[in-house]
């Protein structure tokens, strides 16, 4: 079982403790690894919940995990194709159940044509089906002209009212592909996506601080979200919070009215979106709760390259219209020109990263620079957690390598 030498947790928390206090560091940080038994084998919580905030960030803070939410929603496609209620190759079962991704046309110089092919769940997990995101593909963005489109304003209409930006299976980009297999599973399920994930995912595990819909009690312990402006400065973001109505719903009424979106919708304590992780580690059985979230071979699936046809998917290079969204990024993780692979729902590596990380290695991250992995060979897995906009922070990506390396060098297994 996967472990840290004691010895070396001084030094790595010593590393964060230097982002956090610096004046334009990050103003609080969560770190944690874990092993396939569930156990936090490395956890600090450092600086503060909002730049100029006295409240110490803790074990407890919760975040707004974004597309980390993403994998989650893996995990319930999975569940739901293990019981036969979806299918990963089957079209007419995906019209079925959402007949608008028959009807949806293509954006091609500027004007909706015909799609060529129908979409598949294995294509909207693997981010083919041809659907992209307005804050990294300038044509979808000036597609809706004076009126703009924001993914994150919580109504359905703003995502599920989207063309597809690419002819289905050309292609890998990233989009709302991922929301659209959430509203399969509401469908199939009769569930809302956050019911679905608390009866199925969360409450078998024992989690109780992950949700769609915070309770007051995770809102109290809310980190603030951050801005860093051009020159390095970094603010608490004069907006607030870039994902507000799901925090500000109270009555049934505007929770229903609320859009649960698969793609970016949870907010959680990182340990115990680790819990999640630690279950990947180790074949789809939850070891603390004894509780199996999927079979062996469906996380076997979860874990092999869906795309070896675009083995430099990560290398066609973000240069993301909305600069207040997303940094510029060449390359999703460097790695020289080794080919890059896709599972369902999370990058992966076919080669062993400069970290330490195995060839066995799944990861993602959410807008706000967090970062979580899950290396099945070597058994070790975490997260970084920031509140930090815009993606692709140069101060929390470095600290993640720096950490990392840091546990990989001190593994004992």
């Amino acid at each position: 079982m996967a472990t840290i030498d004691a010895s070396a947790i001084k030094g790595l928390k010593a590393e964060i403790d230097k982002v956090t206090s610096s004046p334009d560091g990050v103003s609080g940080i969560v770190y944690c690894a874990v092993n396939k038994n569930g156990d936090l084998i490395f956890e600090h919580a450092s600086g503060k919940l909002g730049k100029g905030r006295q409240e110490p960030m803790t074990m407890d803070t919760v975040f707004w995990i974004a597309s980390c939410t993403k994998m989650i929603v893996g995990i319930a496609c999975m569940q739901l194709v293990e019981q036969g209620k979806l299918a990963l190759d089957d079209v007419a079962l995906v019209e079925k159940i959402a007949p608008e991704l028959k009807a949806v046309q293509v954006l091609e110089g500027g004007k909706l044509v015909p799609k060529k092919k129908g979409i598949t769940l294995r294509m909207l997990l693997s981010h083919t089906a041809g659907f992209g995101y307005s804050f990294f593909n300038e044509r979808l963005n000036d597609y809706y002209g004076a009126t703009g489109l924001d993914e994150f304003t919580g109504n359905d209409f703003d995502v599920l009212s989207q063309p597809l930006v690419n002819q289905p299976g050309s292609r890998w980009e990233y989009g709302i592909n991922i929301d659209w297999a959430g509203v399969l599973v509401e469908r199939v399920s009769g569930l809302s996506l956050n019911d679905y994930f608390q009866d199925n995912i969360f409450r078998p595990l024992g989690l109780r601080n992950i949700n769609f819909f915070p309770s007051d009690v995770m809102k109290r312990n809310l980190a603030f979200m951050h801005a860093r402006a051009p020159d390095g400065k970094l603010s608490l973001r004069a907006e607030g919070h870039l994902l507000r109505k799901p925090l500000t719903a109270q009555t049934p009424e505007e929770i229903k009215a609320t859009f649960n979106t698969g793609g970016a919708g949870c907010f959680a304590k990182p340990a115990e979106y680790c819990q999640i992780i630690a279950t990947l580690l180790n074949d789809g059985v939850h070891a603390k709760s004894g509780h199996r979230l999927l079979k062996k071979e469906t996380v076997d699936e979860m874990f092999t390259n869906q795309i070896p046809e675009f083995p430099d998917f990560g290398r066609q290079g973000i240069n993301p219209p909305k600069p207040d969204y997303s940094n510029p990024l060449p390359d999703m993780y460097p790695q020289g020109d080794l080919p890059q692979g896709w599972g369902l729902t999370f990058f992966l590596h076919q080669h062993p990263g400069p970290t330490g990380r195995s060839g066995k290695t799944g990861w993602w991250a959410g807008l706000p620079n967090l970062f979580w992995w899950a290396d099945r060979e070597n058994g070790l897995g975490g997260m970084i957690a920031s509140q930090v906009l815009p993606f692709g922070d140069g101060q929390v990506m470095g600290l993640w390598g720096t950490v990392e390396a840091g546990l990989y060098q001190a593994l004992k297994k």
